[in-house]
């Protein structure tokens, strides 16, 4: 069985790409350090760092090594970290993976109104698609999840929350469509659209738009509508996203407009079923059933 201190010193070396800096940040001897690796090295049959002149790389097996101690050692302090604070009094860590959505406001309301009766409480919040979200909820990095829905899963339970996301469209302020307040649906099959790439990858039917896939030009695709923004500045195509997440700023010459009918999706906060929680989890769980009722 690795060593949880032999992670911690693999991930030192991949992170300073020396072994020299390594061991002076770990306060161990560059001979002890560089013996150990070679003793994981064995000990996993597998060559893990390419020691080169000036640095040293990670190998193929290496990068996976680096990836599964990562979360290895997250899930541990996670761990530790509840039990410290249970026994210290109502306190701890609440992690949190979700997507780009305005429904974090809502989130952070709760925790708000949290934060002020038990102070010693943190929320930690990791962002990304529904595949990372879902990675991390199973694999225990995440005790909540946040995701557009409706999501069928029996894996995990859900709360729905009461506010919706609304698509519309991207678009430089001085286009001629940027003159209309709203854009039909039926518009968007005759526009250059850059794509949310979970809904691109989906593959699927979606009731919001009634159509196929093929019915639409997509001209890119996205996971950041902060990254696509600049797609558009190119005038590129027009990026579908959720109102609220345009980050329309005075220094971006960028317009939102909604579609009509509205496209919009629910929202739902999930988590494992059977998933035992920490303190500070139970009680975030309870002042959002009490803020949604």
């Amino acid at each position: 069985m690795i060593e949880i201190r032999l992670l911690s010193y693999f991930l030192a070396i991949a992170r300073e790409q020396s072994i020299t800096r390594a061991a002076e940040s770990l306060h161990v001897s560059q001979p002890t350090l560089s013996k150990q690796m070679m003793e994981l090295e064995e000990q996993l049959g597998k060559q893990l760092l390419i020691r080169g002149r000036k640095r040293v790389t990670l190998t193929e097996d290496g990068e996976y090594l680096r990836k599964s101690a990562q979360e290895i050692i997250a899930l541990m302090e996670k761990t530790e970290s509840s039990f410290q604070e249970s026994a210290r009094g109502v306190g701890g860590d609440i992690y949190l993976a979700c997507g780009e959505s305005a429904g974090m406001g809502f989130l952070a309301e709760v925790y708000h109104e949290l934060l002020t009766d038990y102070p010693d409480i943190r929320l930690h919040i990791h962002s990304g698609d529904a595949d990372t979200i879902t990675e991390r909820l199973d694999k225990g990095l995440a005790d909540l999840g946040l995701f557009h829905g409706p999501i069928q899963n029996d894996k995990y339970d859900f709360i729905p929350l009461p506010i919706r996301d609304s698509f519309g469209l991207l678009m430089p302020e001085d286009c001629p469509l940027a003159e209309k307040e709203v854009i039909d649906r039926r518009e968007l099959s005759r526009l250059p659209l850059i794509f949310p790439d979970q809904l691109f990858r989906s593959g699927r039917q979606l009731d919001w738009f009634g159509t196929h896939y093929p019915s639409f030009h997509i001209a890119a695709t996205y996971n950041l509508v902060f990254n696509a923004a600049f797609l558009v500045e190119q005038g590129i195509g027009y990026a579908l996203c959720f109102h609220r997440l345009a980050g329309n700023s005075t220094s971006r010459p960028l317009v939102f407009r909604p579609i009509v009918p509205e496209l919009s999706a629910g929202l739902c906060l999930a988590a494992k079923k059977y998933q035992a929680f920490s303190p500070a989890v139970k009680l975030f769980l309870e002042y959002l059933r009490r803020k949604i009722q």
